[in-house]
């Protein structure tokens, strides 16, 4: 790799910006210029993780004493203080992740902010319920924090996912140890920066480092009292069986195959951009809520082909720091070469038509980096293992459909259940078939980001839980106490 003066990060543990015990760093790369590397961070290893546990372990015995209020308050400034550093953190999340900065960096941070604020003002909602059992008995519950939190976030959108875990974490008056993905941790550790201006010691901790070294460590640590992870389906597995050795209760939030489903009276314009969005191209399609299985009527296909694959043609992929770039590229070596054959595997099958994009331009600025242009296949049925399994990169599956209740079979044909788009301008069938798709999250005529205060999560193996809202807070985050008191003589 190339490497210049490059600067070393440190990790945060019980408000001190330290490095790993055995003073080990491992390069971060830049997925926009191959072989380039942009930072160091520490490589921590279980004795790191131990001693972060056990400075969050002691910061939860004064955190949980704080009232919500005053909680909260200190999340509404750490809201504000990420919005004052928005286009730094903005500039570094597209740097490390390769997303563009236009069309999606900027928004992450956006999201940051807000997550923030939400939680900040919801707080005061962390209650429990009263039990008219008897006049001479009072019954009533509580919710507690569960204590130390260990949460372990991804790369794709690094900084909005570790907010998804900490804000609320903390809000509910738990102290938290997270785990950040190797190839994308300095946005986080900008966060974490900001965190420890506000919130006593040990009370937020975040280290860097790779999962088999500290990550297992984290989720099999004595002093973890609850585990949140976002992340591939294989590795919540993995957690699960870990978490069930200790029973300790897990937040999962897993991948995805999610379906659009275009009927009749949708075909314009708008739609396609809805689409486009859906599919998270401006992500290069590396999120787990990517509509990445279109099924369009057979009255329209065509028509609608023509112009989704004009308007994906006209879509820049370039450098993510590029303001005029819609697409960045993918996020390392690995995920680009897996991205790759399932491009080549689609190009072989008889069953699949390539419509636009293809393989990887081999030379120019573009091959520079972990480039890779939407790519649109139209396909003959949802039995392909490129219409199975999640691609994590910018591939759209196309099909066609006369029946509604085989196109919602089809759309349900999935191991997974994460999230859903519906577009018709008539409410009846817009209800209809979301009421009948086995997704945790579904939109209809609308193909943008979640949205705090709206409960986002999985059926089926999408994952267990939910997150953004304080519903998902409380289940997530909290947990009941029931007491009774008898005030017989």
């Amino acid at each position: 790799m190339k490497q210049v003066s490059v600067e070393q990060q440190l990790m945060l543990i019980n408000g001190e910006w330290r490095a790993s015990v055995s003073s080990e760093f491992f390069s971060i790369e830049s997925p926009a210029e191959r072989g380039s590397v942009i930072a160091e961070v520490p490589r921590s290893s279980a004795e790191d993780v131990d001693i972060a546990v056990k400075a969050a372990h002691a910061a939860f015995a004064s955190w949980r004493e704080v009232p919500a209020k005053e909680r909260g308050k200190l999340l509404w400034r750490i809201a504000d203080a990420v919005e004052e550093q928005a286009e730094d953190i903005a500039r570094t999340i597209a740097t490390e992740t390769g997303n563009a900065i236009r069309t999606q960096a900027r928004g992450e941070v956006k999201s940051v902010i807000e997550i923030f604020r939400y939680f900040a003002g919801v707080v005061s909602e962390i209650r429990g319920s009263t039990c008219p059992v008897d006049n001479n008995l009072m019954a009533y519950t509580q919710r507690e924090p569960y204590g130390v939190v260990g949460a372990i976030v991804p790369w794709n959108a690094p900084v909005q996912l570790s907010s998804l875990k900490i804000a609320p974490a903390v809000a509910a008056g738990n102290t938290i140890v997270l785990k950040t993905a190797e190839d994308a941790p300095l946005g986080v550790l900008k966060l974490a920066k900001i965190c420890a201006e506000y919130l006593p010691a040990g009370v937020v901790n975040v280290i860097t480092g790779f999962g088999q070294e500290c990550g297992e460590a984290l989720t099999g640590h004595p002093l973890v009292n609850k585990l949140t992870f976002t992340g591939s389906t294989a590795v919540g597995k993995t957690i699960m069986r870990k978490a069930a050795e200790r029973i300790v209760p897990v937040s999962l939030e897993l991948g995805g195959k999610s379906p659009q489903i275009v009927f009749p009276d949708a075909n314009n314009d708008k739609v396609v951009e809805g689409i486009i969005s859906a599919m998270r191209f401006a992500r290069q399609g590396q999120s787990c809520s990517a509509g990445t299985r279109l099924f369009l009527h057979e009255s329209i296909f065509h028509s609608f082909v023509e112009k989704l694959v004009n308007r994906l043609g006209e879509l820049k992929v370039g450098h993510p720091l590029d303001e005029e770039s819609d697409m960045g590229s993918l996020i390392n070596k690995k995920q680009f070469d897996k991205v790759t054959k399932f491009i080549e595997e689609g190009i072989n099958d008889d069953n699949l038509e390539l419509l636009i994009g293809g393989l990887p331009p081999q030379e120019g600025p573009l091959a520079e980096g972990y480039y890779h242009r939407p790519t649109l296949f139209a396909c003959q049925n949802n039995n392909t293992r490129l219409a199975k399994e999640e691609i994590f990169g910018p591939v759209l599956l196309i099909m066609s459909w006369s029946d509604e209740e085989e196109v919602i079979k089809a759309a349900n044909d999935s191991s997974y259940g994460l999230a859903a788009f519906v577009w018709t301008n008539d409410t009846k069938k817009a209800l209809r078939t979301a009421g009948k798709i086995e997704s945790g999250w579904i939109q209809v005529n609308r193909g943008g980001a979640q949205m705090p205060g709206l409960s986002y999560g999985g059926y089926k193996q999408s994952g267990i839980g939910r997150e953004f809202s304080l519903e998902g807070m409380l289940d997530s985050y909290t947990q009941v106490k029931s007491i009774m008191i008898d005030f017989n003589d």
